[in-house]
């Protein structure tokens, strides 16, 4: 940003004109420009989709003679340029040589147990994670774990946890993030000027008051009242949102978005949540069981239709730009009060660029498969947050109430007996599945969307039939042969070194594609011809509803029932077995790296205020374009 300034004041916005005055040549200053670009659509140096690091590919010399621009900028080079160049920590997660996480922070490391050990703590006190870190330190030869909550105030003296525990005291140190929080918190208030009804003000009331003391049931509220306000013209998301780059699992990124709603998009939308009862009824956890309107003991007694709307983004600030969104994360919440859907069309329109091919897939197909593939992507990711994020009753036990018939325990349809372990007083499906609370969630409502892929009712409500241009036949077909994609193009993101999965969706897609190789009966198979760098995604479609569905309810229904009975063990030997990569898996993933294709980066406009008139600039979409964007905003 310090760059960009410079250039815009001193080189007339021209980076060539910077780049001849320093003797920088032309290649070195496009490697540069083609890293800024990323970085800022990562927000940092580490893609959001994978979670590995990238390094400038140019003379670590260009860069520094670049960096005599100004003054700030000499001086931020030396401070981070040995960093920007190292391939190391190569990912993210725990804190060791190979990895890092601006989670926990410091320069004593942290371990798995410890932060298992902290978290419990916390939860125990009432204390949400999602806002926190952890920085672990050594105080007269004692170890203290720090809580550093984003908060913009600080308090004037610190609260601590479990003072005599040998494991180490806690304590809660508010004021993280207070310098950004308190610009968030000054841009509400004025926002809240321009509000369309007093829900809006209310929730950006609330917002602003759980940004400025770090009180996270005051976020929660504030979800709730989000909720109530259904399809306004412009919505919104803000807060510590997403945990998928918290090796933890429940630490949360925060998120910013803005977007306006597409009234004619999101009626075909509505129409689909109308009839969403009848869908759910042939999921599999259904089955056999005639209790609670035929949707049996695991799926809740009512439905509640969520609000779900087709919007443009306007803004979205996030280490990823997601296709659709489900909010809030908060169970209790959704199971009591329900939830909101959107679908980001201008991101999912992406989907639909021809020239994007992929190269698992077969020659003689490419072209059919590229035609359909934004139409079967669109719907697959409408299902997954709708009915996918939307379904599934917890069995849960607080303040010795039971969600269930204790006494007669409802069937399990995994073993035929009656379940035997659920959520325990103060449980939470974050605390007990931990690590694997976010793979498998977003692995779960990908099964769901995938799963109905082929009710011909359902897709004839989007306008896709046996007569339509875009043949519901040919959708459910090409639909599988994404899957095969998807987890094929997931290995790109599994580290081997560390032998961790880098993002939650790239582990859920490849967990997919392995049960469907190994449970599909040879409906679907992968070619690999190592000496060509070559893998090649084949699907029989002629078995595709019998075979391929098949497996893909197998693994549903496991899931499904591991998730709403806290079988947090039985989850974990089957999830990582169909996740582990060995053997051949891990030339497949050789090849998937020397077809690897460039991440994508969005250019996002900006909007401006002149006296009372707002009006919208767009930029170009190249890396300066994107550069641009950014400066104008005054980050």
């Amino acid at each position: 940003m310090e760059l960009a300034r410079c250039c815009r004041e001193r080189f007339s916005s021209s980076w060539a004109a910077l780049a001849e005055t320093f003797d920088v040549n032309e290649a070195d200053m496009a490697s540069f420009l083609e890293y800024a670009a990323r970085f800022l659509s990562n927000i940092g140096n580490y893609y959001g989709s994978g979670d590995q690091k990238f390094t400038p590919e140019m003379h670590k010399k260009s860069l520094k003679a670049i960096a005599f621009a100004s003054d700030r900028a000499t001086d931020l080079f030396s401070h981070i340029a040995r960093s920007m160049f190292s391939p190391q920590p190569s990912s993210l997660g725990y804190p060791t040589e190979q990895t890092q996480s601006a989670y926990y922070p410091g320069e004593v490391p942290i371990i798995l147990d410890e932060v298992a050990y902290v978290s419990q703590t916390m939860e125990g006190y009432g204390i949400h994670p999602e806002n926190t870190r952890i920085r672990k330190i050594h105080e007269e030869d004692q170890i203290i774990f720090e809580v550093l909550q984003a908060s913009v105030e600080t308090a004037d003296s610190v609260k601590v946890l479990n003072v005599r525990d040998p494991k180490g005291s806690i304590r809660i140190v508010n004021g993280d993030h207070s310098e950004e929080l308190e610009r968030i918190c000054a841009n509400l208030r004025s926002a809240a000027q321009y509000t369309a009804n007093p829900r809006q003000k209310k929730f950006l009331e609330q917002y602003h008051q759980s940004f400025r003391t770090g009180d996270l049931d005051i976020y929660k509220e504030s979800q709730k009242t989000w909720i109530c306000d259904t399809s306004p013209s412009v919505e919104n998301i803000f807060g510590f949102v997403e945990p998928y780059r918290d090796p933890f699992g429940s630490r949360a990124e925060f998120e910013g978005v803005v977007a306006i709603a597409n009234r004619e998009e999101t009626a075909v939308l509505t129409t689909l949540v109308e009839q969403s009862s009848n869908f759910i009824k042939q999921l599999p956890w259904t089955e056999g069981f005639s209790e609670n309107d035929g949707k049996g003991p695991f799926e809740k007694a009512l439905f509640e239709a969520p609000d779900f709307s087709s919007i443009h983004a306007l803004a979205y600030c996030s280490s990823i730009v997601f296709g659709g969104i489900n909010l809030p994360n908060y169970n209790d919440i959704r199971q009591e009060h329900g939830f909101k859907n959107v679908i980001i069309a201008n991101r999912m329109s992406a989907e639909s660029n021809e020239a994007d091919t992929s190269p698992f897939v077969h020659t003689a197909e490419a072209a059919m498969f590229q035609k359909h593939r934004y139409h079967a992507y669109y719907i697959w990711v409408v299902l997954h947050e709708l009915l996918g994020h939307g379904t599934g009753r917890m069995m849960t036990e607080e303040h010795g109430k039971f969600s269930f018939d204790v006494e007669h325990p409802p069937r399990n349809p995994l073993t035929e007996a009656p379940i035997s372990s659920w959520y325990r007083q103060v449980q939470t499906w974050t605390g007990v599945f931990g690590d694997l609370a976010t793979t498998v969630d977003e692995c779960r409502a990908e099964l769901v969307g995938a799963y109905l892929m082929d009710n011909l009712e359902l897709l004839a409500l989007f306008g896709y039939t046996s007569h339509s241009e875009i043949k519901a036949q040919d959708l459910t077909y090409n639909l599988y042969v994404q899957l095969g994609v998807d987890g094929l193009r997931g290995l790109q993101n599994f580290n081997v070194d560390s032998g961790k999965w880098g993002q939650a969706h790239s582990r859920a897609h490849f967990a997919m594609l392995k049960c469907l190789l190994r449970d599909g009966d040879g409906f679907m198979t992968v070619r690999c011809n190592s000496e060509a760098n070559d893998l090649k995604v084949s699907v029989d479609r002629s078995r595709v509803q019998t075979n391929g569905k098949a497996a893909l309810r197998g693994m549903l229904l496991r899931l499904h029932m591991y998730r709403c009975t806290a079988d947090v063990k039985s989850c974990r030997q089957y999830y990582e077995d169909l996740s582990k990569v060995d053997g051949h898996y891990l030339e497949w993933r050789r090849v998937v790296l020397a077809q690897k294709q460039p991440e994508w980066v969005f250019v996002q406009a900006n909007t401006f205020l002149d006296s009372e008139e707002v009006y919208l600039k767009e930029y170009e979409a190249t890396p300066e374009g994107l550069i641009q964007s950014w400066s104008e905003r005054e980050i």
